[in-house]
C-alpha cells in the first residue's frame, strides 16, 4: 500500500491533496468556493467528460445503491467548481450513479481546482487502479495518458507505480487485430495468451491460434510452443517461398545457352526483371574455350 501511495504522489494524489487545489471557505452568499467536504445537490453535478469508462455493471450498481441506502457514502466524490453553484465530477462516477438509484438528493464531495488536462489525468489514473478492468481497458488508458497528457513511458511509470516493461506490454496489446482485442476484452483469452501470439507477424496464424485457445482451452505454455513451432516452420519455408520459377522463355534461353557453351548455366531473375547468369568452368582451358564461344579474346 505504501508503494502505491508514493506512485500516485506525483500524479493523482499530488493534484488532489495540494493546498492550491483545496477549497476551504464559502463565498459571501454561503456557496462553497473551495471546501474540505461539502454536501452538494446531485442535480448540480455534471458528468466527467473525460471519464474513460463508459460501461457500468447494473447489478453491481444496484448493490452499491443498496449499501448507500443503508450506510450512506463512505468515500466522498471529488468535483471541480465550474461556476456559480455548478460543479463537474472529477472522480466517483460509479458512486454518483448508485446515489441516483438510491434516491439521494445530495452527496458528500471534495471540491477541487483542476484544468482539463489534470481532469483527464486524474480520471485515467483512477480508472487504471480499478480492480475489475480488463487488459484492453488498461492499455487504452495508458495510451491516452501517453498521447493526450503527453507523458513519456518513464513519467507514466512514476504516475501509476508500474514498471516501464509492464506499460510496454500493455501498449503492445493494442497492435493486435480487433478480433483478438475483443476476445481479450471479453476474457475469452488471457493477457498471457495475447502476449504469446503478438510475436506472430501473420494475422491469419494469430486468429487460428486464438480460435484453438477458445475451443480447446489451451494453456499459455501450449500457445508459446505453437507460436515457436510456427516461427521455425516459417524459417524453413522462407527460402523456397521466395524462389520464383523462371518464366518459360527464360528457361528456354538457359537451355539453349547451356547447349551452346556445353556447360550447365545458372540463370536467376527476380520479379523486377533483374538477375544474373552464372557460367561455370572446370579449368583454365575450359574457361578459354567458353570465352572463345562467347566471342571474347583468348589471353
Amino acid at each position: 500500500m505504501t508503494n502505491k501511495k508514493k506512485a500516485l504522489g506525483k500524479g493523482l494524489a499530488a493534484i488532489l491533496s495540494s493546498p492550491e487545489t483545496d477549497i476551504t471557505s464559502k463565498d459571501i452568499s454561503g456557496n462553497y468556493v473551495v471546501g474540505a467536504i461539502a454536501d452538494i445537490e446531485i442535480g448540480k453535478i455534471e458528468a466527467n467528460p473525460f471519464q474513460p469508462r463508459d460501461q457500468f455493471d447494473e447489478e453491481s450498481l444496484r448493490e452499491l445503491a443498496n449499501s448507500i441506502e443503508e450506510q450512506g457514502i463512505i468515500q466522498p466524490l471529488t468535483v471541480r467548481k465550474l461556476g456559480y453553484d455548478h460543479y463537474q465530477l472529477i472522480s466517483g462516477e460509479r458512486r454518483l450513479k448508485a446515489s441516483k438509484i438510491a434516491g439521494m438528493e445530495q452527496v458528500p464531495c471534495y471540491i477541487r481546482v483542476a484544468n482539463d488536462e489534470q481532469m483527464l489525468e486524474m480520471a485515467l489514473v483512477e480508472n487504471i487502479h480499478r480492480e475489475n478492468l480488463n487488459a484492453i481497458e488498461i492499455a487504452i488508458s495508458y495510451q491516452r495518458l501517453v498521447e493526450e497528457c503527453q507523458l513519456t513511458h518513464e513519467k507514466l511509470s512514476e504516475r501509476i507505480g508500474k514498471n516501464r516493461s509492464t506499460i510496454t506490454n500493455y501498449l503492445r496489446l493494442l497492435k493486435l487485430p480487433p478480433a483478438i482485442q475483443l476476445a481479450l476484452k471479453e476474457e475469452q483469452i488471457t493477457m498471457g495468451h495475447a502476449r504469446a501470439v503478438i510475436n506472430l507477424d501473420d494475422e491469419d496464424a494469430q486468429s487460428k491460434i486464438i480460435d484453438r485457445i477458445i475451443k480447446e482451452d489451451l494453456s499459455v505454455r501450449q500457445i508459446e510452443k505453437l507460436v515457436k513451432d510456427h516461427a521455425e516452420k516459417g524459417k524453413k519455408e522462407k527460402p523456397s517461398s521466395t524462389h520464383k520459377p523462371l518464366p518459360e522463355n527464360f528457361q528456354k534461353a538457359r537451355e539453349e545457352l547451356s547447349k551452346k557453351l556445353d556447360s550447365e548455366i545458372d540463370l536467376k531473375r527476380n520479379t523486377k526483371g533483374s538477375g544474373r547468369i552464372v557460367i561455370p568452368f572446370k579449368s583454365d582451358e575450359d574457361f578459354r574455350r567458353i570465352l572463345d564461344l562467347l566471342g571474347g579474346e583468348n589471353n
